[in-house]
């Protein structure tokens, strides 16, 4: 087995969506890097505290939230990670709105329990494509 320590990996500089690959002996692709992630305070006034390509939240009332994208994704036909910290204890779950159509230029979450939208004191989200 090798190991390879550098300092520095670029793209071939194509693009947004060409972002490193790593690929196996075939060539074939095994994964990518995470192309959006955003921290995020969702109670009172919704505000960023770190996002890579997440250039605004909205806020569509209590629980219910659009991370609008700086740079738009290839296509919608991406994967993503989210979870986060109520802003009361009701037994928090994390949903997506299955009433909203994928977009390749933001994400409509909402938080809460199968009965309530609840805010988030801390939300965090990461989108892999």
């Amino acid at each position: 087995m090798s190991t390879l320590r550098v300092d520095n990996i670029q793209d071939n500089g194509s693009g947004f969506n060409d972002v490193v690959s790593f690929q196996n002996v075939n060539g074939t692709e095994n994964g990518r890097l995470c192309r959006t992630f955003v921290n995020f305070k969702g109670t009172g006034v919704v505000s960023i505290r770190t996002q890579l390509n997440a250039n605004s939240i909205t806020d569509h009332g209590i629980g219910d939230y659009t991370i609008n994208f700086s740079t738009a994704l290839t296509d919608a036909n991406y994967s993503f990670v989210f979870g986060g910290q109520p802003e009361i204890d009701v037994g928090f779950v994390q949903k997506l709105d299955y009433n909203h159509t994928a977009s390749n230029s933001s994400l409509r979450i909402k938080t809460g329990t199968m009965a309530q939208l609840v805010d988030g004191i801390t939300l965090n989200v990461a989108i892999f494509r």
